[in-house]
């Protein structure tokens, strides 16, 4: 990023009991001990890294995220592995793009090999995320794959102000919710754009796996 900036539409408020239940949950890069030592020690390093970089101490990014200061120490010094939901707080702390939490630095070109790729999962196991585009590639644009098994939601606090979201669904039936009020189904093939600064959920509404690519486009 050329220019830091604050993504958070609204900084939320330190919790240390929610930060306590979420961090220690797995980070997992192909549910291999191996694969989740190598996204536990990208993750310290870019967090330590990042946050000193912006001159922000742990009490700060407590703060700004709402992961309580022992979860952030925790992480950074590789005691727990923190959970999806975790690192999308402390990135919206930092005003990262998330992918920059668990990625190495970008090269000139990078491949990312799909049996090399980090996965992420929830506690249940029952939703996936895999980055589809190298860390850094763009500051504004991440690119996910998305899988949910049957009947599993997942619940997305809201982005930063004016992020959005671009969905399409490659095997299954998506359920998605957009803030109170709205509500899509869509099927493979179907796509959908909306605002995601506001809070969203996926949800597998069909008896089969559910499996779709996951755009995020932040505002500038």
């Amino acid at each position: 990023m050329v220019a830091v900036k604050e993504r958070a539409r609204r900084k939320p408020q330190t919790d240390d009991s929610a930060a306590s239940r979420d961090v220690g949950d797995a980070a997992e890069d192909g549910g291999t001990s191996s694969g989740r030592d190598e996204v536990s020690r990208r993750v310290a390093e870019n967090l330590r890294s990042r946050r000193k970089a912006r001159g922000m101490s742990l009490d700060d990014l407590a703060r700004a995220s709402g992961v309580s200061r022992a979860g952030l120490s925790q992480i950074e010094t590789r005691k727990t592995n923190p959970t999806v939901g975790i690192l999308w707080k402390i990135a919206v702390g930092l005003g990262l793009p998330f992918a920059d939490l668990i990625g190495e630095p970008a090269n000139t070109a990078s491949v990312v090999r799909k049996s090399a790729s980090q996965v992420l999962r929830s506690v249940d196991g029952k939703f996936t995320s895999r980055p589809l585009a190298p860390s850094g590639a763009s500051p504004l644009v991440e690119l996910y794959e998305l899988t949910l098994k049957p009947g599993a939601v997942h619940a997305s606090d809201a982005h930063a102000m004016g992020t959005r979201e671009l969905i399409v669904v490659l095997e299954g039936t998506l359920r998605l919710r957009v803030g109170a009020d709205t509500t899509f189904e869509l099927a493979p093939g179907d796509s959908v754009s909306f605002l995601a600064d506001v809070p969203h959920a996926y949800e597998n509404a069909g008896a089969g796996p559910l499996s779709v690519h996951n755009v995020i486009i932040y505002g500038r």
